[in-house]
């Protein structure tokens, strides 16, 4: 194996490419550590990458692999000037995670000056392929498009014809929301009104007394992490929950099993990503579970997979040039255990196919986190935004 790295490194050499800048190739993973996403990624993406890593021997083309990782706090300066100082200062060639979809843009454009590669992997806004979109920048793991488009409709289908959002007042929330609607209305559908609430709201209790003067049959909580928990409890006290029907637009698996399933029975969750799909996904989350005592989440399983798809690109290539690299990223048939036939498309969305679960009852449940009933697959061209709807300059000026 180390003589034919050597060879590809050779071979890339001699065809003029750069190899290996700083002769080591370094992996920033920066997230939230300790705020409302970090149970959905935080700590469990820093063991998503490593696990990558760990598959290649800590080493690709005979040079060492690094990792470092930051907390972004949740604001976009914060995040930005981290990128702006691995990249400058620290030798990273990759960035992924970043959830919060307004760090996740401000990295984003970081990595565009920088030219360096920039994984999204636990951000959701559609903004990102679109009128965010620049060369550097792969939107992986899942998007508002998607979990809304894939909630919105089945909700409408069964039933749920009226809505209320609940909205984070930001660019992810507002693009979720906006996503959903559509979704809604295309599917028959109306939404009755819309409140907005600040990131990591101490108190959801005046927004759900207005979804609920609502009447709507449907609230959407067109939030995540640790507001979308507070939403479900501070429902449930209310009796909300009883009369209206909460739909959790961006639900986790880590939210199922902080909330349980006697609150959360029946809920619709779209991911693209399920620890107990098949033998593959089974393998990787149970040692996943060993390293960090949870099942992965979409976030941290996107993690894993977009770190391991960059090293072997790297590998592939003889080079971590971040142009060679992206445009190889392009060109390839992602597989793991989180994706299967995955393509990255000209505006760096990652296409790839999308689930719709509903969350057990307790008495369905037989084994720990048999949390899911598997209800429909969608193909990935069905799931996320047309490439022809794109407003990405990427692909508008073609």
């Amino acid at each position: 194996m180390g003589s034919v790295a050597l060879l590809v490194a050779t071979l890339a050499s001699a065809q003029g490419k750069p190899g290996i800048s700083g002769d080591m190739v370094k992996i920033g993973v920066l997230t939230d550590m300790s705020g409302l996403y970090s149970d959905l990624s935080g700590p469990g993406s820093v063991v998503g990458a490593q696990m990558a890593i760990d598959e290649f021997g800590g080493k690709v083309l005979g040079k060492p692999i690094q990792m470092v990782s930051a907390d972004h706090q949740n604001k976009a300066d914060v995040a930005a000037d981290r990128a702006r100082e691995w990249f400058d200062r620290e030798g990273v060639d990759l960035i992924v995670d970043v959830p919060n979809s307004g760090a996740a843009i401000a990295v984003s454009k970081v990595a565009n000056e920088k030219h360096r590669v920039f994984i999204v992997t636990g951000a959701g806004s559609t903004r990102l392929t679109n009128e965010d979109c620049n060369p550097y920048t792969i939107h992986y793991t899942y998007d508002t498009y998607a979990t809304g488009r894939t909630t919105g409709q089945a909700v409408v289908r069964r039933g749920g014809t009226s809505w209320f959002f609940i909205t984070a007042d930001y660019a992810f929330g507002h693009s979720l929301r906006d996503d959903t609607a559509n979704a809604i209305k295309a599917a028959g559908g109306q939404v009755l009104g819309s409140v907005l609430h600040p990131l990591n709201a101490p108190d959801f209790s005046s927004y759900l007394l207005q979804a609920q003067a609502s009447n709507a049959k449907v609230i959407g909580m067109a939030n995540a992490g640790g507001d979308t928990i507070n939403t479900i409890k501070t429902a449930a006290e209310f009796g909300i929950n009883k009369k209206q029907t909460l739909a959790g637009l961006l639900v986790f698996i880590s939210d199922i099993h902080a909330l349980g399933l006697q609150a959360t029975q029946g809920m619709f969750v779209a991911s693209g990503f399920y620890w107990d799909m098949n033998d593959e996904t089974r393998k990787f989350a149970r040692a996943f579970q060993a390293k960090s005592g949870k099942m992965p989440t979409m976030v941290q399983a996107g993690t894993y997979s977009a770190t391991l798809q960059y090293l072997k690109a790297v590998q592939a290539l003889g080079t971590d040039d971040a142009d060679a690299v992206r445009k190889k990223l392009g060109e390839t048939s992602l597989n793991d255990a989180f994706v299967k036939n995955g393509q990255i498309r000209r505006d760096g969305r990652m296409v790839h196919d999308f689930y719709l679960f509903e969350v057990k009852a307790p008495s369905e449940s037989k084994y720990p986190w048999d949390y899911y009933k598997l209800l429909t697959t969608l193909p990935g061209e069905e799931a996320f935004q047309p490439l022809a709807q794109s407003r990405c300059p990427l692909v508008t000026s073609h």
